[in-house]
């Protein structure tokens, strides 16, 4: 059984999840012709590679701290901070602790532009497979 997007006007709860932290995965929350939601769970130490998408993209820190990483630098991000990423900005993410984060991806047609944002996306599990 596939596992839905959120549709347009859905509501989607993104609150931490506390102890069901250990448990929880990453996973696509909604995804539209122009924007994705992924709600991503990463373990202590996790690394997401480097890589980068075409348009801005928001990554919002909703539980733990995590490291944004670029060329230039780190970005320490706790609970309730975000960072909006320059267009076809080079980045990845370093969990210093089991942490959740939301992404906010603009797309063009249905993918982040240059195949950047598939290549990441592809570390993810499929939504439309059972786990």
């Amino acid at each position: 059984m596939a596992l839905p997007h959120a549709q347009l006007l859905d509501i989607v709860d993104v609150s931490p999840l506390g102890d069901q932290l250990v448990e929880a995965r990453s996973t696509s929350l909604i995804k539209t012709r122009r924007v994705q939601l992924l709600h991503l769970v990463l373990g202590a130490h996790e690394d997401q590679p480097a890589h980068r998408v075409a348009d801005e993209c928001i990554v919002h820190c909703l539980e733990g701290r995590v490291e944004l990483t670029y060329p230039g630098g780190v970005r320490p991000l706790q609970a309730g901070q975000l960072v909006v990423l320059p267009a076809g900005q080079v980045h990845g993410l370093r969990a210093r602790g089991r942490c959740a984060v939301l992404v906010t991806l603009l797309l063009q047609d249905g993918d982040a532009g240059d195949h950047g944002g598939q290549r990441a996306l592809d570390t993810l599990p499929d939504p439309d497979q059972e786990p």
